[in-house]
C-alpha cells in the first residue's frame, strides 16, 4: 500500500543509473520505487501531474533564514537612488522609534548613490535616536554618532560606516532579538524557500558576533520547529567564535570546542548541527572582500577578518574538534589563507570523509584550482550574485580577474564539488535563475561574465540537488529521487533541459512536496 502514487509526470531523478522516470511512489515520507516499481501497488492518494517535470527538492546550501525573515519586517532604504531620499526614509523611520531607542533600517548600498553616507548626514535626521543602517551585503553598517559615542575610539573610522567587526560591535550594543521573534522570522523565510522549491538548506552562521542574533540562537530554530513553523530541513552551522577552550582529555586531541562537544552531524533529518561557519575576509558588495591585489579604481584590497595566523589557529583546532568546516573565503587572499589552513589541519590529523567547504569562493584563481582538489574542498557559490551585482563585480576585478568570479567549469573539470547556493537575503534566493546564470553566465544587463565558466543545465541541476545533498551530509536522504530516500521533491511547470537556456529563471514552481506531502507549513 502506497500513501500517495504522484503519475504522470517527467521525474528527472538526478540518479545516473535510472536518469528519467513517469510515477513515483510514496510510503510514510519515503520513495519506496519508480514506474514499474510501483505500478501494481494500491495507493490512498494519487496525484495527476498532467505532465509536469519533477525534480529533488532543491538544496540552498547557504542561507540566512532569521535574516531574510528579520529584513522583510524592517524598513528599508532600498528603493532610494539618492542621499536625499535615503535620509527621508531613516527620518520617517526615526520619528516613530520611541525616544532613546534604535531606529533600525536594511537595505543601505552606498554603489547606487555614488557614495556613503556619513554620521552628521544621519545626525540631522535622527531625532537624538541611535541609527543603524544595515548593508545589503551584511559586511557592514552605517551609524549615527549616537552609536559611535558607544564604540571604542579604534573601531569609530570611516566616518560613521563600520565594517566587520566593528560592526558586530555595533550590533552588540542592541539587545538580542528573542526568541519567539526568531522562530516568526525563520517560519516567514521558510515558506520563501518553499515556494520556489527548497527542501532543505544550511543556515550559515548561528550565534556569532557577525550575523548571529542571539547567544541563544538555537533555541529559537527549536522553538520553529515546535510551532510548526519550520516545514523543510534545515541545518545549522554554528560560527566559530563561540568556540573556547576545553579541558578534554590529552588523546581526544580537542584544544577548542563548544560545550559538551556538541559538532557536526548532531540532530536528526528535520534539524541537525552541520558546519562550524569561519569568516577569513568580508565582502565583495562592502569591498572587504580579501583580494591578493587592489580593487580596480581604488587603493586597497579589502581586509582579512584577523590576522592570519588567528584565522589558521580557528580553522585547525575546528578540524581537530571533528567538525566540518564551512570558510567563508571571496576573494583569493581569503582563499589562500583557508587552503593553508585546512592543509595544515589535514597534515596533523587526516580526515579525508571531512568534506570542508569554502563558502563563496568568489574570486579564485587558477593556481587555486588545483590546490583546492587536491584538498578535497567543495566551492559552495552564489551564481546569482554575478547575476544580479555582475556588472558591478567584474569592474572592480578588471579584465585579468573578472573571468574567476563564480566559476563553474573550472572547479567541474578539476574534480571539486560545485555547490549551488543563494545566501539569501543578500542577493535573490531563487535556484531557478541560478542555474539559468551557470550555464549562460549573463547578467542581468546582458553582460557575460567569464562565458569559459559555463556549465550545462543538467550540471547545474546537480549543484543544486546531489552536490547540495553531499555537501551537508544527507546523500543518504536527498539529492536524488531515488527509492529509499526521502520524498522531498519540487514539481515544475516545465522541463529545464527542454527550454531555451534563457527561460530556465521563469520556470514556475507549481508545488513543493515534502516528505510526500504537498508542503503547507507543517513541520518536520
Amino acid at each position: 500500500m502506497l500513501t500517495t502514487r504522484l503519475t504522470n509526470g517527467r521525474f528527472l531523478t538526478m540518479d545516473p543509473a535510472r536518469p528519467v522516470a513517469r510515477e513515483l511512489g510514496v510510503w510514510r515520507g519515503r520513495i519506496v520505487g519508480l514506474d514499474e516499481e510501483v505500478a501494481a501497488l494500491p495507493a490512498d492518494r494519487t496525484v495527476d501531474l498532467q505532465g509536469a517535470t519533477v525534480l529533488p527538492g532543491f538544496i540552498d546550501s547557504h542561507v540566512h533564514l532569521a535574516w531574510t525573515g528579520l529584513k522583510a519586517a524592517t524598513p528599508t532604504v532600498a528603493p532610494c537612488r539618492s542621499v536625499e531620499d535615503v535620509l527621508a526614509v531613516v527620518a520617517e523611520t526615526a520619528a516613530r522609534t520611541p525616544e532613546g531607542g534604535w531606529a533600525h533600517l536594511a537595505g543601505y548600498d552606498q554603489r547606487g548613490l555614488g557614495r556613503h553616507l556619513t554620521a552628521a548626514e544621519l545626525d540631522k535626521v535622527a531625532a537624538g535616536r541611535k541609527v543603524f543602517l544595515m548593508h545589503d551585503s551584511g559586511h557592514g553598517c552605517l551609524v549615527n554618532s549616537a552609536v559611535l559615542d558607544l564604540l571604542p575610539a579604534r573601531l569609530r573610522g570611516g566616518d560613521g560606516f563600520l565594517a566587520e567587526g566593528a560592526m558586530g560591535a555595533a550590533r552588540a550594543l542592541r539587545l538580542p532579538h528573542a526568541q519567539q521573534e526568531l522562530a516568526d522570522a525563520i517560519g516567514h523565510a521558510a515558506r520563501t524557500c518553499l515556494a520556489e522549491g527548497v527542501t532543505g538548506c544550511a543556515e550559515a552562521g548561528i550565534g556569532g558576533s557577525l550575523l548571529g542574533h542571539s547567544p541563544v540562537e538555537l533555541g529559537a530554530y527549536q522553538l520553529a520547529r515546535e510551532q510548526g513553523k519550520l516545514p523543510l530541513r534545515v541545518q545549522l552551522m554554528v560560527s566559530a567564535d563561540r568556540l573556547h577552550p576545553v579541558g578534554a582529555h590529552e588523546d581526544d586531541g580537542i584544544p577548542r570546542a563548544l560545550d559538551l562537544g556538541l559538532r557536526t552531524g548532531f540532530g536528526d533529518e528535520g534539524l541537525s548541527v552541520g558546519a562550524l561557519k569561519v569568516f577569513t575576509d568580508g565582502g565583495m558588495m562592502a569591498r572587504t572582500a580579501a583580494l591578493s591585489s587592489s580593487y580596480e579604481g581604488l587603493d586597497h584590497g579589502g581586509e582579512l577578518q584577523d590576522d592570519p595566523e588567528v584565522l589558521a589557529a580557528t580553522i585547525v583546532d575546528g578540524h581537530l574538534a571533528g567538525w566540518q568546516l564551512a570558510v567563508h573565503a571571496i576573494g583569493d587572499r581569503a582563499a589562500d589563507v583557508a587552503l593553508d589552513a585546512l592543509e595544515r589541519a589535514q597534515r596533523l590529523r587526516p580526515r579525508p570523509a571531512a568534506r570542508h567547504r569554502i563558502e563563496h569562493a568568489g574570486l579564485i584563481r587558477p593556481d587555486q584550482l588545483d590546490r583546492m582538489a587536491r584538498l578535497g574542498v567543495a566551492a559552495v557559490v552564489q551564481p546569482n550574485f554575478l547575476r544580479y551585482f555582475g556588472d558591478d563585480y567584474a569592474q572592480i576585478m578588471g579584465e585579468e580577474r573578472a573571468p574567476w568570479l563564480y566559476r563553474g567549469r573550472g572547479f567541474l573539470d578539476r574534480g571539486i564539488t560545485l555547490v549551488g547556493s543563494s545566501d539569501r537575503p543578500v542577493a535573490d534566493g531563487s535556484p531557478l535563475r541560478a542555474i539559468q546564470f551557470m550555464v549562460e553566465r549573463a547578467s542581468a544587463s546582458g553582460q557575460v561574465i567569464g562565458p569559459d565558466e559555463g556549465i550545462t543545465v543538467l550540471e547545474a541541476l546537480h549543484a543544486y540537488t546531489v552536490a547540495g545533498a553531499f555537501a551537508c551530509h544527507w546523500e543518504d536522504g536527498a539529492g536524488t529521487l531515488t527509492p529509499g530516500k526521502r520524498a522531498d521533491l519540487v514539481v515544475l511547470g516545465d522541463d529545464p533541459t527542454r527550454i531555451d537556456v534563457s527561460r530556465i529563471g521563469d520556470i514556475e514552481v507549481v508545488a513543493t512536496f515534502v516528505a510526500g506531502l504537498e508542503t503547507e507549513g507543517a513541520a518536520l
